[in-house]
């Protein structure tokens, strides 16, 4: 097989992984808005890691080694699993009061958020294009959560809240630096979520009615499985092959509240969803161009 054969083939796995990893992904969110009609955000998160985690302990150690589970920055693991409980708990949260393709799509602008806090926070340059993408972004967040008018629901400031701290979470990573492998990160970020939202349970918890138990634990499957995917996918292929295809997961969403709950996004949604996803895919493939011209000079 030639070098670009095999690129290729590379490539199409790559690809096939994501897709297959955020639809696991979505499927896990779905059932936690079944889940959230009956019990706390915190505790759906709390059992998912309880569940998930000696699997992805299993996974870290399979593919990196036993030392792949040390860390020397224990503290700012566990700032961002405080960080990434609240994330979680305001999309849950979300979740339960809004359409399903609506949560999902506003989530979307965490990349836009990311681009917005590196700005501030890490004095990054952001030109013209990427400006505009953003612009344009929030945009479209705002076509679909709609202040001021009749159709607007305090709910749907929810998924931006997660979109937010997502982007809080990604900044701080850049203190882990690179020595510190992505298994290890992915490890520690479900370890601290566990130990955190376990300070929650004394104030919010239900007891797990029995026949809830398979669907505490397909949030936990299906999460990890999707989680493992989406890893394997940017770990065999380029950022910039994989990274769009992220965007899939508004069809899968938009499927599944139809399926489930019968919800059909209307134009405004539909025209908001599209002008984020546009202006994600425009900060990705900016950022992959990027580091060519810079090997081209």
């Amino acid at each position: 097989m030639s070098p670009t054969s095999s690129a290729r083939s590379t490539a199409g796995t790559g690809i096939v992984c994501i897709l297959c990893g955020i639809l696991c992904l979505t499927i896990s969110d779905a059932i936690a808005k079944w889940l959230g009609g009956t019990y706390p955000p915190t505790q759906i998160l709390f059992l998912r890691c309880v569940i998930a985690l000696p699997f992805i302990a299993a996974i870290v150690v399979a593919l990196g080694g036993r030392h792949a589970l040390r860390t020397r920055h224990p503290g700012i693991h566990l700032l961002r699993g405080a960080i990434n409980v609240v994330s979680a708990t305001a999309f849950y949260s979300g979740l339960r009061y809004l359409p399903f393709a609506e949560a999902t799509a506003i989530s979307y602008a965490a990349p836009l958020c990311v681009t917005l806090l590196s700005v501030f926070a890490l004095k990054e340059r952001v030109d013209a294009t990427r400006w505009t993408a953003l612009a344009l972004g929030f945009a479209g967040v705002l076509l679909i959560v709609r202040p001021g008018t009749a159709s607007f629901q305090a709910a749907a400031l929810l998924p931006l809240v997660t979109a937010m701290l997502y982007a809080v979470m990604m900044i701080t990573a850049r203190a882990i630096g690179p020595g510190e492998s992505f298994l290890t990160m992915s490890f520690y970020i479900v370890a601290a979520q566990l130990v955190c939202s376990a300070t929650t349970l004394p104030w919010f918890w239900r007891s797990p009615d029995a026949t809830h138990w398979p669907f505490f634990a397909g949030v936990a499957l299906f999460s990890t499985l999707g989680l493992t995917l989406i890893t394997q996918a940017f770990r065999i292929a380029p950022a910039s092959v994989v990274a769009p295809f992220d965007y899939t997961g508004l069809i899968w969403a938009s499927l599944l509240g139809w399926v489930i709950w019968q919800e059909t996004p209307d134009l405004m949604t539909c025209i908001g969803a599209a002008i984020i996803v546009a202006a994600g895919l425009s900060i990705i493939l900016r950022e992959a161009i990027r580091p060519k011209r810079g090997r081209d000079t």
